[in-house]
């Protein structure tokens, strides 16, 4: 895929930059216009004081976006977004907390009844950033190549915009704001905060993900599962080794490995039920390093995912088993490690329906889409485990641009997102308040 050239899909910002910016945050040359081009300028009664809010903090939140961008953290190394994070809420008026290690959360609005949450995870990943922008990530081999930079902008923004609003006597109900650490690995940072705490006094939680293949301006919803169950699995064989000219006298590692990468998934698509859409796919192997030896030992290591939580809580014992019967006529032994991950996101059906009403009151009437559950996994769903919510897909591309991938580290996110997602999470927050 050809990348485009840098501030294709960027709108122009004049730069209020996030507090000590340490990252060039120019506006690039080819602007895309205001959010407000895409909905028509039109709102529904009531989100004025939003509208405008977001209108106001605009370049500011593309600015402090891009600084995210620029100095990506990996799981529970975050102490830099983090005190940037919270740093901008103090400059509000509110009052955040620093979560153990890394992550901030912090209320606002009433202090009386249960609260409405929105989250944001806040942590990159160890891939190469090969955007190509002026922001792009000064630490090798990290980038906020899932958009995490901007969801936490989104929340950044929706929380202060909601400051206002409380200010003004316009906010019913308290609002949690979560920055949440460790998303990418598992079985994920959400756990750590409500083990902190984070979830004490929460009524309905609400976040969204970045959607490279949805325009900006619109979001995309569903009732129900949403993600996947996602799990690492890990496989190591061990046998006798020696040369390939005599491989009758060895456990022989490398042929079993291809036993298991070959026939384990299959397996699993005659053990489980198929509806479940059970995927087995392997990520790594490893074994050997000469072309005449075979080596004594081998690893491979891949992703299983279920759309389904009832095939989910089986598929491990059918997992082990499947291995260890497809391994059982060689003369090799096995290790298996499975990490069990995270359960299917699974969107409460009344928590969708407030999500779709904000998205109709400040992106226009035609900006909720039907979105497709995906097999890829998201800890947002251990807090749906102990109350309801729902995340919606942000779109993130220009409008007959490019359409990117999320984990790739040219991922390009049309900035006006930023906007569009504040708009949705605050307006979501009051209507559920």
């Amino acid at each position: 895929m050809k990348p485009r050239a840098a501030g294709d899909s960027l709108e122009s910002v004049s730069a209020e930059p996030a507090p000590q910016p340490t990252v060039n945050a120019a506006a690039p040359s080819t602007e895309v216009g205001a959010l407000a081009d895409l909905r028509g300028g039109q709102s529904a009664s009531g989100t004025e004081l939003l509208v405008e809010a977001l209108a106001e903090l605009r370049d500011e939140l593309v600015a402090i976006r891009r600084d995210i961008h620029a100095h990506p953290e990996v799981a529970r190394t975050e102490t830099r977004t983090s005190h940037l994070i919270a740093d901008r809420l103090r400059a509000a008026g509110l009052e955040p907390r620093l979560l153990p290690g890394s992550g901030v959360v912090c209320d606002l609005g009433p202090t009386t009844g249960p609260r409405v949450a929105l989250r944001a995870d806040i942590d990159a990943l160890p891939v190469a950033d090969t955007c190509g922008l002026p922001w792009s990530s000064t630490t090798k081999n990290v980038a906020h190549a899932c958009g995490h930079d901007a969801h936490t902008t989104v929340v950044l923004g929706a929380g202060l915009a909601l400051a206002r609003l409380a200010e003004a006597g316009q906010l019913t109900s308290g609002v949690r704001l979560i920055f949440q650490p460790a998303e990418e690995v598992q079985p994920g940072g959400s756990l750590d905060v409500m083990a902190a705490g984070g979830l004490d006094g929460v009524k309905r939680i609400f976040a969204v993900h970045c959607d490279p293949k949805v325009d900006v301006g619109q979001v995309g919803t569903r009732i129900g599962p949403i993600t996947s169950a996602s799990d690492e699995v890990q496989v190591t064989v061990t046998g006798h080794g020696g040369h390939t000219s005599r491989p009758h006298l060895t456990g022989d590692v490398v042929f079993a490995l291809g036993q298991v990468i070959t026939q384990v998934p299959a397996v699993l698509g005659r053990r489980l039920d198929p509806r479940s859409g059970v995927n087995l796919t392997w990520g790594a192997v490893h074994a050997g390093a000469a072309h005449n030896a075979i080596p004594s030992s081998g690893v491979v290591k891949g992703t299983l995912r279920c759309l389904d939580v009832r095939a989910w809580e089986k598929a491990s014992e059918v997992f082990h088993a499947a291995v260890e019967q497809v391994l059982a006529p060689l003369d090799v032994e096995v290790e298996i490690v499975h990490h069990r991950g995270v359960p299917p996101v699974e969107n409460d059906e009344r928590s969708t329906t407030l999500l779709e009403a904000a998205a109709r009151d400040v992106l226009g009437a035609d900006s909720v889409l039907l979105t497709e559950q995906s097999l890829g996994g998201e800890d947002f769903a251990w807090y749906l485990t102990k109350v309801p919510g729902a995340m919606a897909r942000l779109g993130t591309r220009t409008p007959g641009g490019v359409t990117y991938d999320i984990h790739q580290g040219d991922l390009r996110v049309d900035e006006r997102a930023i906007e569009a997602g504040a708009l949705l999470l605050a307006r979501a927050a009051v209507l559920a308040g």
